[in-house]
């Protein structure tokens, strides 16, 4: 049979389970357009910007067991969509960027789009191919998915000549995909499991910190941690990790810049199980919290041990894995911890620190912890929230509970400004029958606002919800609380309603805390009627969090 290089590309993502391709078509690209277009598993969706695309593959890849995949031009569509896939790459998202490139059979030296892709991409991608003729095709896209997926996750990048593309050529065989079985444990890894056992439940204040690596084993996590009668704290991307409406859950971060009851659990601790993180930036409050001695970290990527901490007991691994054996362990060494004390503490502490919040004068504008506690109160468990980088992050993170694994997801290593809006937009794609909610600060919403055309073009109903303050606030407090002056922050002035009527979007504005209730339910029934809207809220920022507070004092 005879095929084209484009007809085999299609054949091969199907086989890999890919449901959804976003990218612009171009001259160089246009074949696999045709053939994904005749695909009955695979969507193409047209984005309004290569990096919004980016940030909708790793938006599939968070939520869904299908691999986000980016199909765009060569040269410019890369330079565009290497915000996304950086921030894939550094916060270990799997996806796959696939690109079109120059004829490889030409006898003239310059052709439009003409670079060296795979050197661009080096920096930010797991791995880059270029495929050299119609043979290669198959067997590259079944690699570059296994190291997409595999170890630490991450973006691959194939570049696919335009001219294999247009071309056929005899194939003799087209392979099926099989994936890769899951290695057992080794004895030495079972052993520093037993080890790893044995100290926890010696401990007589363990805590635990997960990250996303963890969400894969939250089930698993939550009975390690009743096990332990440990109180569990999480990074920025593993707050789904653990349900914060369990008694042990004691919030995001450790140490001075995180909130009470994850900072008091945390100096107690005389052993910390950490899971699935690199101990992190954001993580860590700017590197200001410390961990005791005896710290046992598990992570599949071998090269975060002992990077920022340095540990007692190191253990390479999948998480869910590891876990499994670690509570098995655990298990066969006596009975489950007496939690009552620490649990408590944590709802003490918590109380404590959301009347701060309630007690705080918003002064006619909207009161984030009175804003999240009516969100709270609406949203199903089941719901997604998608939130961007900025000062609507970290009061998300410390007065927003998730209750749910892959409930929460966010740019956190690469701090990409403008994510969430695409994101959403992606997660409603994937998850039409369950609400889709988005937390973002108006100068990272009017960065991608226009993607919102593509949720109307498709009828998604989902909210962004803007908080609005004109400013870059987080950053504009990192320089008020030090310096008390700010530089550059205050944003040119845009009237949200107008974005919402230049995309076709719905538009609600909350104005105070009286109308939080009233705007929040009718931006959530109009999402319901297969509308995507606009929630423009009148946010006070005026009160920072902890994590800002402790992380600039750091």
């Amino acid at each position: 049979m005879k095929k084209t290089a484009a007809w085999l590309t299609r054949y091969a993502l199907e086989q890999i389970g890919v449901k959804y391709t976003f990218g612009i078509p171009g001259v160089h690209n246009t074949e696999l357009y045709d053939e994904l277009n005749n695909s009955e598993q695979i969507t193409p969706n047209l984005v309004m910007h290569e990096g919004h695309g980016g940030f909708m593959a790793d938006a599939i890849s968070r939520v869904t067991d299908s691999i986000g995949t980016l199909v765009i031009v060569p040269a410019a569509g890369v330079t565009h969509a290497a915000s996304g896939i950086a921030e894939a790459y550094l916060d270990g998202i799997p996806m796959l960027v696939i690109t079109g490139g120059i004829r490889n059979d030409s006898k003239f030296d310059y052709q439009l789009h003409e670079i060296d892709q795979l050197k661009l991409v080096a920096g930010f991608t797991k791995a880059a191919f270029k495929i050299n003729n119609h043979m290669e095709v198959i067997e590259t896209i079944y690699k570059a998915y296994d190291i997409a997926t595999s170890g630490e996750p991450g973006p691959v990048f194939i570049e696919l000549p335009v001219n294999l593309q247009l071309d056929k050529a005899a194939i003799d065989h087209l392979p099926s995909y099989t994936a890769p079985s899951q290695k057992n444990l080794s004895d030495n890894t079972i052993e520093q499991i037993q080890k790893a056992s044995q100290l926890l439940m010696q401990a007589k204040s363990p805590a635990i910190f997960a990250g996303w690596g963890a969400v894969h084993a939250s089930e698993i996590l939550i009975a390690i941690s009743e096990q332990l009668g440990s109180a569990v704290a999480t990074t920025m991307q593993g707050i789904s990790a653990f349900p914060a409406n369990h008694p042990l859950h004691a919030g995001f971060c450790f140490g001075p810049a995180a909130a009470p009851a994850a900072q008091n659990a945390f100096n107690n601790a005389d052993c910390v199980l950490a899971i699935g993180t690199r101990f992190g930036e954001i993580a860590t409050g700017s590197f200001g919290g410390e961990l005791p001695e005896n710290l046992i970290h598990i992570d599949i990527n071998p090269a975060v041990f002992d990077a920022n901490f340095n540990t007692a007991i190191a253990i390479e691994g999948d998480a869910k894995q590891v876990c499994q054996q670690l509570l098995n362990a655990l298990q066969a060494l006596g009975s489950a911890k007496e939690s009552s004390d620490i649990t408590n503490k944590i709802a003490k502490d918590k109380k404590a620190y959301r009347e701060t919040w309630y007690q705080h004068d918003s002064k006619g504008r909207v009161n984030p912890a009175l804003y999240f506690d009516e969100l709270r109160a609406q949203l199903n468990d089941d719901a997604h929230l998608v939130v961007d980088d900025g000062n609507h992050t970290f009061l998300t993170a410390e007065l927003m509970p998730i209750h749910q694994a892959y409930g929460f997801i966010s740019p956190t290593d690469f701090n990409c400004m403008g994510y969430a809006t695409p994101a959403a937009i992606a997660v409603k794609m994937a998850k039409p029958h369950q609400e889709v909610h988005a937390i973002v600060g108006d100068g990272a919403f009017i960065m991608t606002a226009t993607e919102l055309a593509t949720a109307v073009s498709q009828n998604l109903g989902l909210v962004i919800g803007v908080f609005n303050d004109g400013e870059l606030s987080q950053i504009a407090q990192a320089q008020q609380i030090p310096y008390n002056r700010k530089t550059c922050t205050v944003l040119p002035q845009t009237k949200l309603k107008g974005l919402a009527m230049a995309t076709g979007a719905e538009y609600v504005r909350i104005e105070n805390n009286d109308e939080i209730k009233a705007g929040l339910t009718k931006a959530r029934t109009l999402a319901q009627e297969n509308k995507a809207v606009i929630l423009d809220i009148n946010i006070d920022y005026s009160k920072a969090t902890a994590f800002t507070e402790g992380a600039v004092k750091t």
